[in-house]
């Protein structure tokens, strides 16, 4: 199982998510940096031996402005990381000039997802193996923009992307986000159970307890923040379990 940190960034800017209300994110505090410039946390946890790394342009994800090309470049340019970003994507222009800025793989939110049809034609442009779905959900509803023309229902999401192509799919709680307040692991065990494909978990994660259980059911891997820069998971615990 990977653990893959996240760095959640607004108003250019390393931000603390909080159950995803956006608008309430204050600059991250962290034990692991004293740095809210998101070059800076980058190479820090490229420093700790962190190999991939999380991006959510919520500027971007939140329709503020276009995606921050030029920072992904600096982040795979000054660190070597594996950089997966969510900049809410939703045509296939802007994916080509992401995968360009050496990107390794964009996330596809169901957040603005507006068409199964971009899924489609992304995977018919990029491959599947560019490609990452996150089943987005709020209170275990599924988001979705209201145009959206495929299924909504959790578990139909997974199937329906999976029979179009999806190799790798993110289910990120985000009324769990930085709330420490654990997974839905009956829903994940479910997921895992009805998936042929590769599963990882963001929001809620707490400790080395919840990872244990994430490895054991069979999850690909985690993404982490809060749990990261508090200090409740640590580097050195992480090296302990063969996590890192």
């Amino acid at each position: 199982m990977k653990v893959i940190p996240v760095i959640d960034v607004l108003n250019e800017v390393v931000v603390h998510a909080v159950r995803g209300r956006r608008n309430e994110y204050k600059t991250v505090k962290s034990v692991l940096t004293s740095s809210v410039e998101p070059v800076e946390v980058a190479q820090t946890f490229k420093a700790l031996g962190f190999r991939e790394l999380y991006l959510a342009d919520l500027d971007a994800i939140m329709g503020r402005q276009q995606p921050n090309i030029r920072l992904y470049e600096c982040i795979t340019e000054a660190t070597g990381l594996k950089l997966m970003v969510d900049a809410g994507i939703t045509e296939s222009s802007s994916a080509k000039k992401i995968l360009n800025s050496q990107v390794a793989k964009i996330v596809i939110g169901t957040e603005t997802l507006k068409s199964k049809k971009f899924v489609q034609e992304a995977i018919r442009r990029f491959g599947a193996e560019k490609l990452v779905v996150s089943l987005d959900l709020m209170q275990n509803k599924v988001l979705t923009q209201p145009c959206f023309d495929g299924c909504t229902d959790a578990l139909g999401v997974l199937g329906e992307f999976e029979a179009l192509g999806i190799l790798e799919f993110i289910v990120l709680d985000l009324a769990r986000v930085g709330s420490g307040e654990g997974v839905n692991v009956e829903f994940l065990k479910l997921a895992l159970k009805n998936s042929r494909s590769s599963v990882y978990v963001g929001g809620g994660i707490r400790n080395l307890d919840d990872l244990a259980i994430l490895r054991k059911i069979g999850v690909s891997g985690v993404l982490l923040a809060t749990a990261l820069h508090s200090g409740k998971i640590s580097i050195s615990d992480l090296k302990k379990t063969h996590l890192l």
